[in-house]
């Protein structure tokens, strides 16, 4: 697009029976009479057609345009990688007649044109193309909707799909077709400073001043002239010199002709042909010699002419451009004075807001005043409870320390108490041994007699059978012989049968021993644990009495409390020592379920150890007659330590019982003590209540003071931001006019291809950037 000259657009324009191609042009003059004459309910009504191309929904009349739905699809159908899916979600769809919502979605939408026209077009919009969206929600104001049409029809022939949305316009009627390229026109125009064809320019010239200004800014039409000109100058002279050379070679032939009179007839016919061929190209000479003549002196007079309007015009050139700097001086200093009646009207309003905070800060002070008087009583009343807070922490130091020689006497008795009860243990188990050893004895003393009795009788049948051998032995030899060949086999057969069984029974009676004394030591380990939980189970019992009789001075202390209304410093005092007696209780309670699950633990190897020995034989019943009274001894004691543990479990249930009703005892106590329930002055509620006020107010003053601190900031950065745009706007006049008129006299398809090649060598450029 010509931002200067001409805007045009080619394409096909196939509408109710019309073909061919045709291309519309709208000159510079053209431009600037649409631009003033343009009317934005016009605008607004083609640009809906526009829209109404693209096939969206509610995008039937200017109204459905005011809830920014539909002009939210059309940017998502322009450039769907700006305006994608994430971003068209947060248009909200169902606005209706809520006019705040439909403002939100205008501002979301003009936000993000915005930056679409300065980070991927890189083209700043002017603040006389920006609408009003407040206007367009509330009020559906035509001209505001119009202009931002304008802007989303200006992303439209600005993208990368620009071809496409060219050739969509070219299908539309004649009528919009040209509104919408003045639309185009005006909105991607450039500064007034730098358009020829705007009205502060211009004023109220006539077409013909604007056209040849128009002309005087057509450089190459210019250079075209004057290199036509020194063309033809070059080829006068050329016909010239020719004209020079043939005029000396007639001349030689007249010479020739005066020398050849004398030569012979003959010769003289010859030359006479000659002559008359030489006469002819000389009269076409001469006649072409003339034409170009005529035409240098045309051209002459023409260069004339154009030098002497060239003149003319570059002297309406510079009154103009003098005209044009005097405007852009004015228009800044008019920037200047807007800017600065903005920064007084804002002084304006924050002087105001001071007065009032000033109003305000006598009530302010008053009430600090008082509030500096209630805290020096709150502060006197904090020394003497420091001071009471001093001496109960004396008390209660020596309260820790007579509490600590309590714990290391109770753990002294408790650690004595252990040592006896092991040593009555050990002591009770020597004692079973010395018992089991008497026993023993008596039990080897009666078999030594047996023994002895029995090696007696046999050695009185021994005596008696060689007494009846030495008798008989003449009256029978052979029955002699007889019995004494029997006798002593059978008595060898049982004697043999005898000491294998009596080996046997040694071997059994040695493997019975080593059980049995696996079976006492276990009987020992559980009888030792037994008394060592036993001895715990006492102390606990102790520690728990104990427990309680603290528990009910405590109930009584609170109920203390409650008749005389004692400080709440006491109470919490006393619901830590609640505390610490409520954990002394889950610590107890642990104890003994651990100790329960020891006991658990021993039932069954107690029961193991109680269970009847396999089935002997009869021999080895008779041989072990005399040690079964340690079997019964030990089952007997079996017997009675299931009971003992019998005991323990109804003990353990008895005091999970009492555990349980001392936890509820304390959950009462804590009800008494909770402070929620305890009833509160009025004067303390009072002072609750100013000191809440007072909170209130700081956090407002605060509030206040950091609002007035980020305005200022605000201020700062407006300013900072204002001298770099002054800046760099400045700078870009500076490049303008160095580059001079080479820049200016750019095309539209040239500007679009500058942009493409710009963005394809920046594409280029982000991988290497990336990959280094």
């Amino acid at each position: 697009m010509d931002r200067r000259l001409s805007y045009k657009l080619q394409g096909d324009t196939s509408l109710k029976g019309r073909k061919g191609t045709e291309s519309l042009r709208l000159s510079a003059g053209d431009v600037f009479d649409s631009r003033m004459s343009l009317d934005k309910a016009e605008l607004c009504d083609s640009l809906l057609t526009w829209l109404q191309t693209f096939q969206v929904p509610s995008c039937n009349s200017k109204s459905d345009l005011t809830s920014g739905v539909a002009i939210a699809h059309v940017l998502h159908r322009i450039d769907p990688s700006w305006f994608n899916e994430t971003w068209l979600g947060r248009i909200k769809e169902e606005s209706g007649a809520n006019w705040r919502l439909k403002v939100s979605n205008l501002k979301k939408i003009l936000k993000s044109m915005m930056e679409y026209y300065q980070d991927v077009l890189s083209h700043q919009v002017s603040d006389e193309h920006l609408p009003d969206v407040s206007l367009i929600g509330e009020m559906e104001d035509v001209t505001e909707l119009g202009k931002l049409v304008q802007l989303v029809l200006g992303c439209a022939v600005s993208c990368e799909k620009k071809q496409e949305q060219i050739q969509q316009i070219m299908t539309l009627e004649e009528s919009v077709q040209h509104v919408v390229m003045t639309a185009i026109q005006e909105l991607l125009a450039k500064e007034p400073s730098s358009e020829p064809g705007s009205p502060e320019m211009y004023g109220d010239f006539d077409f013909q001043s604007r056209k040849y200004y128009f002309l005087s800014e057509e450089p190459e039409e210019k250079e075209n002239l004057s290199q036509r000109c020194r063309d033809l100058q070059h080829q006068l002279s050329l016909s010239l010199e020719e004209k020079a050379s043939m005029q000396a070679e007639i001349h030689s032939l007249k010479e020739r002709l005066s020398c050849c009179d004398s030569l012979d007839a003959s010769a003289s016919a010859i030359t006479g042909k000659k002559l008359l061929l030489l006469q002819s190209q000389m009269e076409q000479l001469q006649e072409e010699n003339y034409r170009l003549e005529s035409s240098r002196d045309d051209i002459r007079v023409r260069a004339e002419r154009l030098e002497r309007e060239a003149a003319d015009l570059q002297q309406r050139n510079d009154e103009l451009t003098s005209l044009a700097e005097e405007a852009q001086a004015l228009k800044d200093e008019m920037d200047i004075l807007r800017h600065s009646s903005d920064r007084v009207n804002q002084l304006e309003a924050t002087v105001e807001t001071y007065k009032r905070k000033l109003e305000d800060l006598g009530d302010l002070r008053r009430q600090v005043r008082l509030l500096e008087e209630r805290n020096t009583v709150y502060m006197q009343r904090t020394c003497e409870l420091e001071e009471e807070l001093r001496r109960a922490n004396a008390v209660r130091g020596q309260l820790d320390t007579y509490k600590r020689q309590a714990h290391e006497l109770h753990t002294k008795h408790s650690a004595e108490a252990m040592k006896a009860e092991k040593w009555q243990f050990e002591y009770q188990n020597l004692h079973d041994k010395y018992n089991a050893l008497l026993k023993e004895k008596e039990r080897l003393i009666s078999e030594r007699d047996t023994l002895r009795e029995t090696n007696e009788e046999l050695r009185c049948a021994q005596v008696q059978q060689r007494f009846l051998s030495g008798a008989g032995g003449d009256l029978s030899d052979g029955v002699g012989n007889l019995a004494a060949e029997i006798l002593p086999a059978e008595l060898r057969e049982t004697v043999v049968r005898l000491q294998s069984e009596n080996k046997m029974l040694c071997v059994q009676e040695e493997n019975y021993r080593q059980k049995l004394v696996e079976v006492q030591a276990q009987l020992e380990g559980a009888q030792r644990s037994r008394n060592t939980l036993e001895t715990q189970d006492r102390l606990n019992q102790q520690q728990i009495s104990d427990l309680r009789c603290q528990v009910e001075e405590l109930q009584r202390a609170l109920h203390e409390q409650d008749s005389k209304n004692e400080d709440s410093i006491k109470s919490s005092l006393l619901k830590k020592k609640l505390e610490e007696h409520l954990e002394k209780l889950h610590e107890a309670h642990s104890d003994l379920q651990k100790k329960r699950e020891v006991i658990d633990d021993l039932e069954p190897k107690a029961d193991g150890s109680s269970k009847p020995s396999p089935p002997l034989s009869a021999t080895l019943w008779v041989s072990v007659y005399n040690r079964g009274f340690l079997y019964v001894s030990v089952a007997k004691k079996i017997d009675e330590l299931q009971e003992i543990l019998r005991k323990k479990d109804e003990d353990m249930k008895q005091m999970e019982e009492r555990y349980k009703r001392y936890m509820e005892k304390a959950r009462t106590v804590i009800k008494t003590l909770d402070p929620k329930q305890q009833p509160v002055t009025p004067d303390i509620q009072a002072l609750k209540n100013q000191l809440t006020e007072k909170e209130r107010k700081i956090q407002h003053l605060e509030h206040d003071h950091e609002k007035s601190r980020t305005r200022h900031e605000q201020e700062e950065k407006l300013i900072i931001s204002a001298w770099y745009n002054m800046g760099m706007a400045l700078h870009q006049k500076v490049t303008g006019e160095r580059q001079g008129p080479s820049n200016q006299a750019m095309s539209f398809l040239a500007q679009q291809r500058q942009y493409t090649n710009a963005r394809k060598g920046l594409t280029r450029l982000q991988p290497r950037g990336n990959f280094s």
